[in-house]
């Protein structure tokens, strides 16, 4: 059953939000080769804590740490650990926030150094998908019509999208109804409400849309080792419109990144601060 949100919940739900975009703004200001995950790991535990959130994904359903990090053929899940990024990679960093009693959840990949174009160009069409599936989260649609968008426009790419892992609701649990897949026909799904937040996830792949996981329980990889791209923004549907609750604002004022790519999912200007 999907639980639409008060004007006053979404609200806090956007702190939520804020605080996970500006826990990745921290990771994005010190991510280079030579840093470890769990490295970054700390930085953005202890960066949660100190702003009043709790780390959301910190013992849920049992994982170990606040940050799920998944670098290169890795998809999602990947857990904080030792070794060192290196030039050239590419990892998604996805975290989760508890605060005011609603979490917040929000994801994005980053280039470490120089990457290969192709690359490049997987990372980007991700991220473009994203927006394509955000435009038809909106009154009159369902579950499918975003993740259909997202499919096409993906797959016309030549990439492969990932069947069995999905964006979901959010709330005062971090998975709620309805599952968000990034794949499927228009039309078909659940009607979306007025008040309702989402987690809108593209998980790409530069290869085949298969996967396997690791024996540690948790990390997903693809099936043919090839590279895959991950972003994530929180969604409310407010006014039968979509309005992003996160940002990739204070990541890209780390990196040097002008963009107004989220302007037409706010109707104010977002305050950085």
């Amino acid at each position: 059953m999907i639980i639409p949100k008060t004007r006053e919940e979404i609200e806090l739900m956007r702190e939520s939000a804020l605080l996970v975009s500006k826990t990745l703004g921290e990771i994005a200001k010190v991510i280079r080769p030579g840093v470890t995950t769990l490295q970054l790991d700390k930085i953005a535990e202890e960066f949660i804590r100190d702003n009043g959130g709790i780390p959301g994904f910190l013992g849920l359903y049992g994982f170990p740490n606040t940050l799920c990090m998944s670098p290169n053929a890795q998809v999602v899940h990947g857990i904080p650990n030792a070794k060192p990024l290196e030039e050239g990679d590419v990892i998604s960093v996805d975290c989760g926030v508890l605060k005011n009693g609603f979490y917040g959840d929000h994801a994005y990949s980053f280039e470490i150094g120089e990457v290969a174009p192709e690359v490049k160009k997987l990372l980007k069409v991700t991220k473009e998908s994203l927006y394509v599936g955000i435009r038809e989260f909106r009154i009159g649609n369902r579950v499918e019509d975003v993740g259909n968008a997202i499919q096409k426009y993906c797959e016309s790419h030549g990439y492969g999208v990932v069947r069995e892992l999905v964006g979901h609701g959010l709330g005062k649990k971090m998975h709620e109804d309805p599952e968000m897949p990034n794949y499927g026909k228009k039309g078909r799904g659940k009607l979306f409400i007025e008040g309702m937040v989402v987690a809108i996830e593209p998980m790409i792949n530069m290869g085949t849309k298969n996967i396997k996981q690791l024996k540690d329980g948790w990390t997903i990889l693809t099936a043919d080792g090839k590279p895959s791209a991950h972003f994530e923004h929180d969604v409310a549907l407010i006014d039968g419109k979509p309005e992003i609750l996160s940002t990739f604002q204070y990541i890209y004022d780390a990196l040097g990144i002008v963009s107004n790519e989220e302007d037409e999912f706010r109707k104010q200007p977002l305050a950085i601060k």
